[in-house]
């Protein structure tokens, strides 16, 4: 995992201790990386004066936000995703009884409804509407027609995280206030810069990755989609970079994973176990030279 450059911060108050913001990315199932995120920021008792996230950044996000554990968060996945027969079984109830109500619900071949299938995986934790979180929480979804990003913090909160997991050609886009809107990623990948001024220390997580293969080997279809989205917005988080890092920029090793592989939750933990570790070093090497500044 790479730790990307750090900003520069005010001198900290005498004897307080630094706030910290956290942005968790976009990237589909690699984004369960951002578990160990969270356990590592319990485990060293900070608590985030703020949130930011796109597409599965957002869904972790807002369980912290809730006020789940990463531990709780953890066993909330491995239970549902992570597991095939759970998932099977709760996408079957999900499918429409009736010709009326495939249409009622605006079902359509080869896209799922994002908001129902949200309904059927979230977390019991996690409270209908943004006033009821205990952190602020902002969640970044993508306006098709606006050709902009929408930032989500008030309202209906699990129909902001239903547009902003909206993922194109998988997903039936959301209206919101009328307008239609998919993927938060697509548009703002790490939302970091939502949250310059609201923390001393601004920790960013990408889990975006990138084309895995040999250099030679052809990509299948689907590969050639997923994999030019990832290369779209890496170049939307290089632009942002030189527009203002954040004060940590951590990438988990992420990249043998593909956007939907959610069946390899228990994998892909494994595989990132060390981004807890280096997580936690990170910060405190931040939060030290905080301290010494001045």
């Amino acid at each position: 995992m790479k730790q990307e450059a750090l900003s520069e911060t005010m001198p900290p108050a005498t004897g307080r201790r630094p706030t910290i913001a956290l942005a968790l990315g976009g990237g589909g199932a690699r984004g369960l990386a951002h578990i160990h995120i969270i356990e590592a920021l319990d485990e060293m008792g900070i608590r985030p004066v703020a949130i930011a996230g796109s597409s599965i950044g957002a869904l972790m996000g807002a369980g912290m936000a809730a006020g789940m554990s990463g531990e709780e968060i953890r066993q909330h996945v491995l239970s549902t995703v992570g597991h095939r027969g759970e998932v099977l079984n709760r996408l079957w109830r999900l499918r429409p009884a009736s010709l009326s109500e495939a249409m009622s619900t605006g079902f359509r071949f080869g896209q799922f409804n994002i908001e129902r299938v949200l309904k059927a995986f979230l977390p019991e934790a996690l409270p209908n509407r943004f006033s009821d979180l205990l952190i602020p929480l902002k969640i970044m979804a993508t306006d098709y027609y606006g050709q902009t990003e929408h930032v989500c913090e008030s309202g209906d909160l699990h129909q902001a995280l239903a547009a902003s997991c909206a993922l194109p050609a998988v997903f039936m886009p959301v209206k919101i206030d009328g307008r239609v809107m998919i993927d938060g990623g697509i548009y703002n990948p790490i939302p970091f810069d939502h949250l310059r001024g609201l923390a001393d220390i601004v920790l960013a997580i990408d889990v975006v990755g990138g084309p895995d293969g040999d250099g030679r080997t052809i990509p299948s279809r689907i590969d050639s989609l997923f994999g030019a989205s990832q290369l779209m917005m890496q170049s939307i988080i290089a632009m942002k970079m030189k527009a203002g890092a954040p004060d940590i920029l951590l990438r988990p090793d992420v990249g043998r994973f593909r956007v939907l592989d959610f069946f390899r939750a228990h994998e892909i933990l494994a595989a990132t176990t060390g981004t807890r570790e280096q997580v936690k070093r990170a910060l405190s090497e931040r939060i030290e030279s905080w301290r010494n500044i001045g």
